[in-house]
């Protein structure tokens, strides 16, 4: 019986209806309830939240770092998601606030200013434009910045910026998303520029694996180098990253667009190449290829693939029999072993470019950061909540 359906449940509070659900397994193998499903993403968005309720502080790791990079663009990604899925207008209005604020005060600009070809200072960028599309008045200064950046970058030759496959998820939905506020397709002939670069030259013969259907993450790990037990090193998160930053470009892209179907394809291709690797328990070790590696439970990777997984099929782009107990499977997992009661996220591998950093990764260990961790995990509920 899903939850929420009897007496015992509803006389629950969220936490607890949590907790007593990991503890009794309540968590098979079925399609989520979509109240369940949205209060997992709002306990755990409530908890960053209320950790964070000043959005300008800065980040202290080993530095002290702003709060317009990256990781947390990623969580304002996912927390835009949210609030497009929540239909609540108290919650709405929280959320919508809590992203100006974080725009505001960052004047919506970036980390290294605009003369930035970064992908992971432009990250922000995504969230700046959302909030403008979501703006009756279209202030144009909310995109100013981000605008004034990438038509640096469509008016220069330079192609080979992205030398690393995140970048894709930082930079190329910012790019999509320009080139239709402005009805303006040399943003996204720039974009393919960039892309066809990583994918066919980058560490020589470019970063992606026809034959397996994956990415390595950046020249660094292409052949020869092998991973302990002698397969290719495909590092979870980074192929994460790619299916995300696909997702984001496909949801927007005109379909008139002459890349269009091999983004279409480089999708698909992907998501194919996932179910024969997924872990018994339906989450992704950190190294695709290779369980030995550092293998073990890890969401970030996780959530990005059930985000494209369960986009693919809300869109009726990708065989629904084949990828929703996959889907499912992962998403149920998640739950059962990663989100604990109060909200916090477990199994969160922190930043890094391959499997061995920022281990251990567990249930308890709080990441060096948390807040992409949550915006993908974010991505893929909201993207869950919409299955029928």
């Amino acid at each position: 019986m899903p939850l929420f359906r009897t007496s015992f449940w509803k006389a629950m509070t969220f936490p607890a209806i949590l907790l007593a659900a990991l503890q009794t397994g309540v968590y098979a193998q079925k399609t989520p309830d979509k109240k369940e499903v949205l209060n997992a993403m709002r306990i755990t968005n409530a908890y960053f939240m209320q950790k964070w309720p000043d959005v300008a502080k800065p980040i202290v790791t080993e530095r002290e770092r702003p709060s317009n990079i990256w990781t947390r663009a990623v969580y304002y990604e996912g927390l835009m998601a949210l609030h497009a899925v929540d239909k609540d207008k108290n919650q709405k209005k929280k959320y919508y606030d809590y992203a100006v604020a974080w725009g505001e005060a960052h004047k919506w600009g970036l980390r290294n200013g605009v003369k930035t070809r970064n992908g992971d200072d432009q990250a922000c960028g995504q969230t700046y434009i959302d909030l403008y599309l979501l703006d009756k008045k279209k202030n144009p200064e909310r995109i100013k910045d981000i605008k004034a950046s990438i038509d640096l970058m469509v008016s220069s030759p330079k192609k080979d910026d992205w030398w690393w496959i995140d970048a894709f998820q930082m930079a190329m939905p910012v790019f999509t998303r320009l080139g239709v506020v402005y009805n303006d397709t040399t943003y996204f002939h720039k974009m393919y520029e960039m892309y066809a670069d990583t994918k066919y030259q980058q560490g020589g013969k470019g970063l992606f694996n026809p034959e397996d259907k994956l990415w390595w993450r950046d020249k660094d790990f292409v052949p020869p180098y092998k991973e302990p037990n002698g397969q290719d090193c495909y590092w979870s998160r980074g192929n994460g990253w790619v299916v995300a930053a696909l997702v984001r470009t496909l949801q927007v892209l005109p379909k008139s667009d002459p890349h269009y179907n091999e983004y279409l394809k480089d999708y698909k291709d992907l998501l194919s190449a996932l179910p024969a690797i997924q872990r018994e328990d339906g989450l992704w070790n950190v190294s695709l290829h290779d369980p030995s590696d550092f293998g073990g439970k890890e969401i970030t990777g996780t959530s990005l693939f059930v985000y494209g997984m369960a986009w693919g099929i809300n869109n009726k782009l990708i065989d629904e029999k084949t990828y929703r107990p996959v889907l499912i499977k992962a998403w149920n997992a998640m739950i059962k072993d990663s989100v604990h009661p109060n909200g916090f996220l477990g199994y969160v591998q922190g930043t890094g470019k391959e499997p061995k950093d920022s281990q251990p990764v567990t249930y308890d260990r709080e990441p060096n950061f948390e807040d992409f961790g949550l915006g993908c995990f974010l991505l893929a509920g909201s993207e869950v909540y919409k299955i029928k």
